[in-house]
């Protein structure tokens, strides 16, 4: 009898040399993806020190941060559609590199107090990171789904995910008293660091599946499978991860602001209440890919993170609103970070499944193009919310799009 293709794919990924290596190419993805998150979460938690070095009202805080997102949502379709065509290992080489001298023009030309044109240097210098350092999301997501079984992706996407909060975790951590003590060239020089250590790990572990991971049956759907530009549920899934962004980058890039101004905290306390949002949301992330890995339930979960999430902020807003004390502003900030944090390996996995193996980086890259145009945008709308009705608008804002999320995740066993 001959086998079938899911036969040979899972025992050409689980021969004991392949089964070693798919945890190398997932660290690759895993590292690569911490450096670019250093500079996406890392660096909007320098908030206070960033206004205060570059002299910067809240509006032009949030239009540079804002262009950091931009930058990555403009990039992230074409990225992931040459992800497709060129493979994952050129893409992610390509990527970091060219991320790493985004930082370097900052270094050069986006430093306090280095002329007039400073300000202009900075949202040029973070634009064209996001827009080259982008490139990481989809490729190391086509990489880790070519080298992982399905009983295992959304652990393994989830592993990848938690990347995310890690690099965001190290950023919080270190990149605030690094900005306080030693400016913001030590800052850039310490992601350009991160940004080399992901491309050694790149050129050292990672590579394209052997052609017996990609059996003929499999080959012979993609050519009668619906592009992912033109499924309705890859766009349903696509637009519901990007929106559900929303309240998250809210609270990321502003929610130190929120604590240093309405509750009065102290560095040390916003960096430590950061520090634990991105802790907390890298092992949510794991658990949250193992169980449903378990269960087989990625719609479910996804949409009861969107109402939990929408009650949480509901919350926050509603502490902000009867002026809550720093104790319980802080928790709550905390325990709204992780919720709304926990769900992205799941997504993103759900999102590749639908879109199919061929499929996978243009799929991804729809996404990342969603999630990253709902982090610009959030990052003008909180300002805006802010000076129009105070924080209480702005978390009950968010948590408003929370709950409008949820019917855009199908529902199980629904397309």
């Amino acid at each position: 009898m001959e086998p079938t293709a899911a036969t040979v794919a899972q025992a050409h990924i689980t021969t004991p040399n392949a089964a070693r290596h798919r945890w190398k190419v997932l660290a690759a993805g895993v590292a690569a993806n911490a450096s670019f998150s250093a500079i996406f979460s890392g660096i909007p938690v320098t908030s206070v020190v960033l206004r205060t070095d570059y002299q910067l009202s809240n509006t032009q805080l949030g239009l540079a941060l804002g262009l950091l997102s931009l930058g990555v949502a403009l990039g992230e379709l074409p990225w992931g559609v040459l992800t497709d065509r060129l493979g994952d290992r050129k893409v992610l080489l390509a990527g970091l590199l060219g991320t790493v001298a985004a930082l370097w023009l900052l270094v050069l030309f986006g430093l306090p107090g280095q002329g007039a044109n400073t300000y202009r240097w900075l949202c040029a210098g973070l634009m064209l990171a996001g827009l080259l350092g982008g490139s990481v999301n989809g490729s190391s997501g086509r990489a880790i789904m070519g080298w992982f079984r399905d009983g295992e992706r959304g652990l393994a996407m989830s592993i990848r995910q938690t990347a995310v909060p890690l690099g965001g975790g190290i950023g919080a951590l270190l990149l605030p008293s690094l900005a306080a003590h030693a400016g913001f060239g030590a800052v850039y020089g310490a992601l350009i660091a991160g940004c080399l250590a992901g491309v050694w790990l790149t050129l050292l572990w990672l590579r394209e599946p052997p052609p017996s991971a990609q059996p003929q049956q499999a080959i012979r759907q993609e050519h009668t499978a619906t592009p992912a530009l033109r499924n309705g549920t890859v766009w349903r899934l696509a637009l519901g991860t990007g929106l559900l962004c929303a309240p998250q980058v809210a609270l990321i890039s502003f929610g130190g602001i929120f604590l240093h101004d309405f509750g009065h905290a102290g560095l040390v306390l916003i960096s430590a209440v950061m520090t634990a949002v991105q802790v907390g949301a890298a092992v949510s992330r794991i658990a949250s890919g193992r169980w449903t890995d378990r269960r087989g339930n990625r719609r479910g979960f996804l949409r009861g993170c969107a109402l939990l999430s929408a009650g949480l902020f509901a919350l926050l807003g509603m502490l902000a609103l009867c002026g809550a004390g720093l104790a319980p502003l802080a928790l709550s900030l905390a325990v709204a970070g992780i919720a709304v944090s926990a769900w992205h390996g799941v997504a993103y996995t759900e999102l590749a499944v639908q879109a199919g193996p061929a499929q996978i980086g243009t799929a991804l890259g729809l996404g990342n193009s969603c999630v990253f145009t709902v982090f610009f945008l959030s990052a003008q709308a909180v300002p805006a919310l802010l000076q129009w009705r105070g924080w209480a608008a702005v978390w009950l804002a968010m948590a408003a799009v929370a709950l409008a999320v949820r019917p855009l995740f199908p529902a199980p066993g629904k397309q």
